[in-house]
């Protein structure tokens, strides 16, 4: 792993938010492309209203002269640059028909084409530098410091970047876990949902495994640390994101592709048009005009017009519907995908645990609603995820719970409290039934059986020391997970895959219920990463869907990466290409629909443009095509595609998408 990649920087005030939170975030006019781009839209934005009110040319010209320069030489120097290497880049071809505009006195149309270009530039760079500072800002999960157990059993701080294999740190209550490593005493709660994506705390006890970054409960823990600073799950993770989002092929819109040997070919006839004449003593000026004319109305402006339109079209009605794309590229990407990974837990799932079912135990007296009424009252000072859920689901039914005394918390265990005049415990089975060998723990025992073998997570409730109940808690499903998967099968012509760091039960469970076939459950983030490139290896392009940090290295693994917006991650959201901002999951077999409708557009746009220009380039290079002509006939073409990309934009286009995705008949494999 680059070294370059694990030193943590020094924190000042101004890296932090105000609320002692470490910052990370690229500021726009910090980057250069950013900063030439700006200058060039203030200047067009200065002279177009000048040459607009008929101010004489010598107060606009200079400005517009100044908007190419400005916005024109990066793209210039890189188009430069690739021509060395024998390719005809994108860059130089905008630079070369900005200039062409000009040199026929098209002045502003030139000075647009090289404003948007430079935006387009800036933009681009700044969500690469967005998603470099997420990838990193991941590192502050861990914490800067670390209390070291020295060999005569006190205490040092140390920086947790000096941790080293063997090396033995306590860890206390509220505090995250500053290395990899085993839990030699002590018991707690650990949220490791940033490494495993897992909904609940996790019971920690001797001999089990902790990830640096995870937030420890209520307990402390003495652990000793089994990885390098370099070498834990979290710093794995940003290596692995970064790795693949650099590797991952750049594909070009599939106009650019075309346009590579349309252009070359442009330039050679424009040449010959010019100099063939010359050579059979035409005249200069009748050969030069012919060819610039030519040069005009076989530019491939109507090309690039019959690509981009739709797509920015189609961006901005996902982004209406809740679906940010975050570049035309993507928005291409999206219809071509033929296979589908979804994450479990805030993707499938609402990602917040719920009490799904009530058991009291027989001859205990007790209705479902008395026993979540006794667990929730003792529940109700605790802060736990489960406690939370236990308390909602009881105050559904009843607001008015009963008062509670003597609470006390066991970190890995559970609460217990006095709760009218009875001792109330709630917790972990596994805890309180350890040594009840009486029927009434037997009975529990079989309760708890049956609640954990759908997956569910059982929780205990004890009275005066004797079982009289079981409650069934769960991560449930989202109301449109079964119609997404079926819509998503259907459109790609096979079953998605779950990708989750849960247990096999809890995912076995949801895929049941969500109409899944293909599960691989217990996965740590490089275990998911490794699924999506052995199917991309396989010829399959992959779409992931996911939400938290250990999806990050799946995200930009894949051929697309989509990330649910209200919950997600801050370095899943980066390094997705495209965010469920409502956290509609419908919404994601529309956009693939919509991906695919905007690409049959492209290519009737692509027909038109290719129509108008034929019919331009043979009437010039026959007969007498005047120069006026040919612009009316190149701009109107622009026009024409321009417009129809443009039909994208309505309400109707993502309708249509979504019955679409809805109806679709592919065959499932």
């Amino acid at each position: 792993m680059p070294t370059d990649v694990l030193p943590r920087p020094s924190r000042t005030a101004a890296d932090d938010g105000g609320d002692g939170v470490p910052r990370r975030r690229t500021r726009v006019l910090a980057l250069t492309e950013a900063r030439w781009a700006g200058a060039a839209l203030v200047l067009f934005l200065l002279a177009l209203p000048l040459e607009l009110t008929g101010a004489p040319a010598w107060a606009w010209g200079p400005l517009y002269a100044l908007v190419y320069a400005a916005g024109g030489w990066e793209p210039a120097l890189s188009g430069l640059r690739e021509l060395r290497g024998k390719v005809l880049d994108v860059d130089l071809l905008m630079i070369v028909a900005a200039l062409g505009a000009a040199s026929i006195g098209q002045v502003r149309d030139g000075a647009l084409l090289i404003v948007i270009f430079a935006t387009s530039g800036a933009l681009e760079a700044l969500a690469t530098a967005r998603t470099r500072d997420a990838v990193r800002g991941l590192l502050d999960l861990a914490p800067a410091t670390a209390s070291r157990v020295t060999a005569a059993g006190g205490e040092e701080t140390v920086a947790t970047g000096d941790l080293v294999a063997g090396d033995v740190i306590r860890i206390r209550p509220g505090e995250r876990v500053g290395a990899d490593g085993r839990v030699l005493d002590g018991a707690s709660d650990v949220d490791q949902a940033t490494i495993t994506g897992e909904p609940l705390p996790t019971p920690k006890h001797p001999g089990d495994q902790v990830f640096a970054g995870t937030l420890n409960g209520t307990g402390t823990l003495r652990v000793e640390v089994e990885r390098d600073a370099s070498d834990s799950v979290i710093a794995r993770i940003v290596a692995m994101t970064e790795e693949a989002s650099r590797t991952k092929a750049p594909t070009q819109l599939f106009i650019e592709k075309v346009e590579q040997r349309y252009s070359l070919g442009m330039v050679a006839a424009t040449l010959a048009v010019f100099l063939v004449p010359l050579a059979f003593g035409g005249d200069v000026t009748g050969s030069l005009l012919r060819a610039m004319t030519f040069m005009i109305v076989a530019s491939p402006c109507a090309v690039v017009l019959a690509t981009m339109p739709p797509l920015l079209s189609a961006m901005a009605n996902a982004g209406r519907h809740g679906v940010l794309v975050k570049s035309a590229v993507v928005m291409e990407r999206l219809g071509q995908t033929d296979a589908v990974a979804l994450d479990k837990t805030g993707t499938l799932t609402e990602g917040t645990p719920q009490v799904t079912g009530v058991h009291p135990l027989p001859g205990t007296g007790l209705s479902e609603d008395a026993l979540l009424a006794l667990a929730a009252a003792a529940e109700h000072p605790s802060e736990h995820p489960l406690a939370r859920a236990v308390v909602s689901a009881a105050q559904e039914r009843d607001p008015a719970l009963p008062a509670a005394s003597d609470f006390a918390s066991a970190p890995g265990t559970g609460v217990t409290a006095t709760v009218d005049g009875h001792r109330i415990a709630v917790g972990s089975p596994a805890r309180l039934l350890r040594e009840d060998a009486t029927p009434g723990g037997t009975r529990a025992a079989v309760a708890v059986a049956e609640v954990e073998e759908t997956g569910r997570t059982a929780v205990l409730v004890l009275r005066d020391g004797l079982p009289v109940g079981v409650l069934g808690i769960a991560d449930l499903i989202r109301r449109d997970a079964v119609a997404t998967v079926a819509a998503l099968a259907r459109q790609t012509g096979r079953s998605p895959m779950l990708l989750t760091g849960d247990h096999a039960r809890a995912a076995a469970r949801l895929a049941s219920e969500a109409g899944i076939t293909d599960v691989r459950a217990d996965l740590l983030p490089q275990d998911k990463a490794a699924a999506v490139r052995a199917q991309e290896q396989a010829g399959r392009r992959v779409l992931v869907v996911g939400d938290g940090v250990n999806d990050a290295p799946a995200l930009a693994a894949a051929h697309v990466g989509i990330a649910m917006g209200r919950a997600g991650s801050d370095l899943a959201l980066e390094t997705a290409d495209a965010v469920i901002i409502r956290d509609e999951l419908a919404t994601v077999p529309a956009v693939v629909a919509l991906s695919r409708a905007t690409r049959r557009l492209v290519v009737q746009n692509l027909v038109v443009a290719g129509v108008f220009i034929t019919a331009l380039v043979v009437w010039d290079l026959v007969g007498h095509l005047p120069l006026p002509l040919g612009v009316l006939g190149h701009e109107g073409s622009t026009v024409v595609v321009g417009l129809n990309g443009l039909r994208m934009l309505r309400e109707s286009a993502w309708h249509r998408a979504a019955r679409h995705s809805t109806h679709a008949t592919l065959p499932l494999t």
